[in-house]
């Protein structure tokens, strides 16, 4: 991984990195944000590399030397990475990193810590490591990760060069799990479900989203050319299948999905298609709805979702969202 390959995802995030690299200009210390995924820990060790290469072009690592090839094995005696042990990370784990970095580099002056889902720090454990923060000893660098980010304290933020990394483009995303095998009809609903690669990939395994797709085509079907039995499939099909809340919300989102769907097939915009399979089912729906009635479909499915986190019955939340869907 390089800086330019990098920047296919990030390109904000590494044009400021390697401007203070070029510069000789980087902060002490950085708080990495954003969804995991996006390349916050390819990122960091990037960083590490490009710190202490002697070869580095331009910001460039040279990706040979002995410091370029440890970092990236994860085998330099002077960098340094904390992840949770368990559910959080120790205090202990911060004052055994502090003692480390009280001793002199092993091979330079350089040091450099990364510490893995910063949110999970114990409070003392974050407010020990608030004093390296302020009073960097030497050449040190730290970079700290984070996913949840408001979860940070704020004076931990406020002593960090804070970059956000921005979410995968959907696009991206299904290219990505195409690559690793996920099939594209799956990994298309995913991707607007999430922009989360680990999230997106868990959501196709065991084959859920395959059958929660499923779910929402029949439903659709039901709904559209046989009202009169859309109760029966909600009843013995929806409701068994989509059982916690956080599953139904992800129905009601696929319902989402579909009507919007329609609304792509009537403007023509085949080619952002999610349920791209269906094409034909969707320009049948799409020559005989008017694109009010899929106005309404869409704000009742939003209506639906809001209900549901009010903590409403999800089958009543269901039945009535029926009912709106089957006005003319």
């Amino acid at each position: 991984m390089n800086w330019e390959q990098l920047a296919a995802t990030q390109p904000t995030v590494v044009k400021m990195l390697t401007n203070s690299l070029k510069k000789n200009r980087l902060a002490h210390a950085y708080l990495f944000e954003g969804g995991r995924g996006t390349g916050k820990q390819q990122t960091a060790v990037q960083l590490a590399r490009a710190f202490f290469c002697r070869h580095s072009s331009e910001g460039e690592p040279c990706g040979e030397c002995g410091d370029c090839r440890r970092i990236l094995s994860g085998n330099h005696p002077d960098v340094h990475t904390i992840r949770p042990d368990g559910q959080t990370i120790k205090v202990d784990q911060i004052r055994h990193l502090k003692k480390e970095f009280s001793f002199r580099g092993m091979e330079s002056k350089k040091k450099v810590y990364l510490v893995s889902e910063a949110e999970k720090m114990s409070a003392s454990a974050a407010n020990s490591i608030l004093k390296f923060l302020e009073e960097p000893d030497g050449e040190a660098l730290a970079v700290l990760m984070t996913s949840q980010y408001h979860r940070i304290l704020k004076t931990i933020v406020s002593r960090s060069q804070v970059l956000s990394f921005a979410p995968l483009s959907p696009d991206r995303l299904v290219r990505q799990m195409v690559k690793e095998e996920v099939p594209e009809v799956q990994a298309r609903v995913a991707a607007q479900l999430t922009s989360d690669i680990e999230e997106a990939k868990t959501l196709c395994s065991d084959n859920w989203i395959a059958q929660a797709r499923t779910k929402v085509i029949q439903l659709t079907d039901e709904v559209f050319k046989r009202p009169r039995y859309a109760f029966l499939m909600l009843q013995d099909g929806w409701l068994g299948f989509f059982k916690e809340k956080n599953e139904i919300q992800t129905g009601l989102d696929l319902l989402m999905i579909w009507y919007r769907d329609v609304i792509r097939t009537q403007l023509d915009q085949q080619d952002e298609l999610v349920f791209f399979d269906q094409e034909e089912r969707l320009r049948d729906e799409a020559l005989k709805t008017s694109q009010t009635k899929l106005g309404h479909n869409l704000t009742a499915i939003l209506n639906a979702k809001r209900r549901l986190e009010a903590n409403t019955s999800p089958q009543l939340v269901m039945e009535q969202l029926l009912l709106r869907l089957q006005e003319g």
